[in-house]
């Protein structure tokens, strides 16, 4: 099991997308949880440029497209940081990570 603590922009932001936008990230967050960081199956997934343990996708595509990023802060003890979560638009990913 991996702890995941929503900091920053991403607690801030999932208490304001839609209800179906909320449901699809609270399974991403789940999906971190039970099974690893590392979510190949979601759309566009990878680590951000220059960053191997700073990780996005896409929530919902589309326009606006949402995304969400998150931070491996600590393998051993299983620990990320969800660190945005909103729209690509807004997102600084050179200052995320």
């Amino acid at each position: 099991m991996w702890t995941v603590k929503l900091v920053g922009r991403a607690r801030k932001n999932s208490k304001k997308l839609s209800e179906g936008l909320g449901e699809i990230f609270q399974y991403l967050l789940a999906e971190i949880k039970i099974d690893g960081p590392y979510r190949a199956r979601w759309p566009n997934y990878g680590p951000l440029r220059g960053s191997k343990d700073c990780l996005h996708c896409h929530i919902q595509k589309g326009n606006p497209t949402y995304v969400a990023v998150w931070k491996v802060v600590d393998k051993k003890k299983k620990i990320v940081e969800m660190i945005y979560v909103g729209t690509h638009e807004k997102a600084d990913y050179g200052r995320l990570c």
